[in-house]
């Protein structure tokens, strides 16, 4: 008997129909013999829904209450799908993300999974019940609060709950195919991708593909999970992502990013410590810092120039300004009309030349390139925002991803 831990996202619980089309798929799994335990996600466009009544009712900040109101949108779900499969003759617990026992830090919106004690959960499944948990949730251990994960975190908490309950694999299931090659919505000849290694699908993802939160690549990865990112709407086979793969290629996608912004420190004394002033407050105050590019002048000076994503760009704006004056630096810039694009690829690590390729080609099309980051298996450039899609296209075709080259 093996027990599969089964997410399913807002669009595949959007309506009374599809939560008893997920309740059948979740009871077919279950009468294979297996044990079960399925996190779901808000309805639809529930998170957001309760996050504008939230902004009809106040302008201001409320962070704990907010969780608080957010945490409900799951909540709904899980209750439903447990009745739809308790209408189905297979007994099922609901419970939420604290009574799984998901123990998270204490920052309201973006808290990340500690520990999970997962007693409850494991009692349910041996007393013979499919178990559904609320995604997306948590509680601080300290304060007793209830916390929220992030946008994507019901994949976090999948992913987290089948590493603490040793499962056999997570199922992730969605509104799309797979993984593919670049976003099919921008690219018509993208692929799906079969397999995608852990450190591939990290790149990727922290890259702007949008179908995995990275945090739960990170769990996968680190408890050697397999996730199987597939449709809900059908039962063909979808991308498995896992530490190996039978091929490794040189480039497995193109992944694009156009919800970030550039700031640059510009004018900075050349001195130590003048980068740590800056970069210390920016992650005290919880901004995700991306790409750094520093360029030195021969009058002492320095200009320093970093992405972050665009929700956190009045706060990093605040901090670089501050951090401007306090060293007499010559001010600060923004730009937000920028896009990344990135190729990601495992073979990477043994193939020359890939950089080049991806520059002649975006110098072929006449797109210039701002900023430039790499890991071993991952190229990005910032390039302007209206040239992004252009980029992606060109780079899909030139380094030989689309379908018809296959």
């Amino acid at each position: 008997m093996s027990l599969i831990v089964q997410k399913f996202g807002g669009t595949s619980v959007a309506d009374a129909q599809r939560i008893r089309n997920v309740a059948a798929r979740i009871v077919d799994t279950y009468k294979q013999g297996n044990q079960v335990v399925a996190v779901v996600s808000a309805m639809g466009k529930g998170t957001d829904e309760l996050l504008a009544l939230a902004t009809e009712v106040s302008l201001n900040t409320h962070p704990r209450e907010l969780d608080m109101l957010l945490t409900a949108g799951e909540r709904v779900t899980m209750a439903l799908v447990a009745m739809a499969i308790q209408d189905l003759g297979v007994p099922a617990l609901s419970l939420t993300g604290s009574q799984a026992g998901i123990l998270t830090t204490g920052r309201h919106g973006h808290a990340e999974i500690v520990e999970i004690k997962a007693n409850r959960v494991r009692e349910g499944i041996q007393q013979g019940h499919v178990v559904i948990v609320a995604g997306f949730q948590g509680v601080d251990p300290d304060t007793k609060n209830v916390t929220t994960l992030g946008r994507g975190g019901s994949d976090a908490t999948a992913v987290a709950l089948a590493a603490a309950l040793d499962a056999e694999l997570c199922e992730i299931y969605t509104d799309v195919d797979g993984v593919f090659s670049a976003d099919p919505r921008t690219v018509a000849n993208a692929r799906k991708l079969d397999e995608v290694t852990f450190e591939e699908m990290l790149e990727l993802a922290s890259a702007g593909a949008g179908v995995l939160m990275p945090r739960s690549v990170e769990f996968g990865r680190r408890f050697n999970i397999p996730i199987h990112v597939r449709s809900s709407f059908h039962d063909a086979e979808g991308t498995w992502v896992k530490e190996e793969t039978m091929e490794q290629a040189v480039v497995r996608g193109i992944a694009h990013d156009a919800a970030e912004a550039k700031v640059t420190v510009y004018g900075v004394p050349d001195t130590p410590g003048v980068a740590a002033s800056l970069f210390e407050p920016l992650a005290a105050a919880g901004i995700n810092v991306d790409m750094i590019v520093q360029n030195v002048s021969q009058d002492g000076t320095t200009d320093i120039s970093f992405t972050v994503p665009m929700a956190s760009i009045d706060l990093a704006r605040a901090e670089a300004e501050a951090v401007a004056a306090e060293v007499s630096a010559g001010g600060v810039s923004i730009d937000t009309s920028i896009g990344k694009v990135s190729v990601v690829g495992i073979g990477m690590k043994t193939e020359s030349g890939i950089a080049a390729r991806m520059f002649r080609i975006l110098s072929d099309r006449g797109i210039n390139i701002q900023m430039i980051s790499t890991s071993p298996i991952r190229i990005s450039c910032v390039v302007d925002g209206a040239s992004i899609d252009e980029a992606v296209n060109a780079l899909h075709g030139g380094l030989g991803l689309d379908e018809d080259s296959t």
